[in-house]
């Protein structure tokens, strides 16, 4: 199986940021290894776009915003479950920086997302309440990209949603499943690729492109 790349390609770089790689107050392990192979691939993508965590100080996801509560139990709010986070990615500080220069030279569109503070927000199209709209999917469509191929942090979180959402709004949608590192937590790796699998979202490798 091999892609041959358009023009109405895009590759989404989903959330490559300091607290996500090692000596992140949320790393994922193994995040820092897809760092240069996704910069690589981007030299190849007319369209680059990448998400970013950007939360308010005390977000409602943060488990130090709920007394008695510890980082990664599960709460239901408002608009649904909750995993509870360490404090990550709070805009302006160096945790929330995108870690890559290249893939910031290349990007078209640098997309934050999470900065409401009411809602946490993993996917790059719609927030946790499955309602507030990022507008990407609007700004996607206007440009005539059609196949959008998502790398990134974490698998089974932020870049999981960003592909379910993606395939909702019906984009073909592919993860290189290879650029991609998980989090894992109670299960949450394989219910995020059976969730992409009843989707229709494809799992590919890099060497398949």
């Amino acid at each position: 199986m091999g892609f041959d790349l358009r023009a109405d390609d895009a590759l989404i770089v989903v959330d490559l940021q300091v607290d996500f790689l090692p000596g992140g107050s949320l790393a994922v392990n193994g995040g820092a290894e897809i760092v240069a192979p996704i910069e690589a691939l981007a030299q190849r993508f007319a369209n680059v776009l990448l998400t970013q965590d950007w939360h308010t100080p005390g977000h409602i996801s943060f488990a130090s915003a709920h007394q008695g509560r510890k980082v990664f139990e599960r709460i239901e709010l408002d608009y649904g479950p909750q995993v509870l986070w360490p404090d990550h990615c709070v805009m302006g500080t160096p945790g929330a920086r995108i870690v890559s220069e290249p893939l910031l030279e290349r990007a078209q569109l640098v997309l934050r997302k999470g900065y409401h503070h009411e809602v946490d927000s993993y996917s790059g199209f719609r927030e946790a309440d499955r309602k507030t709209h990022t507008g990407l999917a609007g700004y996607l469509r206007e440009r005539g990209l059609q196949r959008l191929f998502v790398v990134g942090l974490a698998t089974d979180f932020c870049v999981n949603w960003t592909a379910l959402d993606a395939a909702s709004n019906g984009f073909e949608t592919l993860v290189v499943e290879d650029l991609t590192r998980a989090i894992d937590t109670d299960g949450s790796l394989a219910q995020a690729y059976a969730e992409m699998d009843s989707a229709g979202v494809r799992r590919i490798g890099a060497s398949d492109i």
